[in-house]
């Protein structure tokens, strides 16, 4: 289960915009600067795992 750490200030932003996940209107960015709610990335995120690394 995803749990994100976003207490670092580089995931908010002064200007809303769409969550990506859900459309409404969020603050909260992504690791790469995308709109998102933290929920709606945790939610994608146990939906969509990585594949296992083949080390």
């Amino acid at each position: 289960m995803a749990l994100f750490d976003w207490r670092d200030s580089s995931h908010w932003s002064p200007k809303s915009e769409p969550c990506g996940v859900c459309a409404k209107p969020t603050n909260l960015r992504s690791d790469r600067g995308k709109p998102v709610h933290k929920v709606c990335a945790e939610e994608w995120a146990n939906k969509h795992p990585k594949p296992a690394d083949k080390s």
